[in-house]
């Protein structure tokens, strides 16, 4: 049984804005498909941090789940600045239990087990001065990152942390999301967000005491990354 991730898979079965238009991302979803079946066994478990859809609505991203649900195991979604069928929890429950995606679950103010570890995150707040900051957002996205690690404290297990936007990059620092990895002493955290010729200013290895690594799909040449 192991422990997978990748971020940023950006499907669009049917929302008419497929990532191939872009370099380094030509036939990403077969790429995707081909690599998971090679890596990834039914009793494994894989974290998606984010923009895992284009969709703009559950039944809009509905294909998109499925390819992801018929994928071996067990999958943890986040959201991600760009996953715009984001919904509540209850809703987004009820919408994969009627389609029978049972192996697709929310990553939204709780934590999953696994093992002696608690997988725990959330979206995040970007930090590379391409939106405003917003007091209000980056409060929530705090409060969802302490409830998540909370939940994983609860259980008694380490808490891992999976986050959409990197909590530094470049010579940025989320400093509110920083403080709270600081505040319960968080040694590894893995990120996603970053595409193309940003992956130059990505930030990696230690920072702070924290162990980062990014994990969006098109660094990892669309092959699931093995935490453990």
């Amino acid at each position: 049984m192991s422990l997978f991730v990748i971020a940023d898979l950006h499907l669009s079965l049917t929302s008419g804005h497929p990532m191939d238009i872009f370099p380094g991302w030509e036939n990403y979803v077969q790429r995707i498909q081909d690599n998971w079946n090679e890596f990834v066994k039914p009793e494994d478990t894989v974290v998606i941090p984010g923009d895992v859809s284009w969709g703009m609505g559950l039944e809009a991203a509905k294909e998109d789940f499925a390819l992801i649900n018929a994928l071996p195991g067990t999958k943890i979604i986040s959201k991600g600045n760009h996953d715009y069928w984001w919904s509540t929890a209850a809703k987004m429950g009820r919408f994969f239990e009627s389609n029978g995606f049972d192996t697709l679950h929310i990553l939204h103010n709780n934590a999953y087990r696994y093992g002696d570890y608690g997988i725990c995150g959330t979206r995040g707040w970007v930090n590379d001065d391409s939106e405003p900051a917003d007091a209000l957002v980056i409060a929530r996205e705090v409060q969802r990152l302490e409830v998540s690690i909370k939940a994983a404290l609860d259980m008694g297990v380490d808490p891992l942390v999976f986050l959409h936007y990197p909590p530094f990059f470049g010579q940025e620092r989320a400093d509110d999301i920083v403080e709270v990895l600081h505040k319960y002493d968080i040694r590894r955290c893995w990120y996603g967000h970053v595409h193309g010729k940003a992956h130059r200013r990505a930030v990696m290895g230690d920072m702070e005491g924290i162990e980062l690594h990014m994990i969006s799909a098109d660094y990892l040449g669309f092959v699931p990354y093995k935490i453990m």
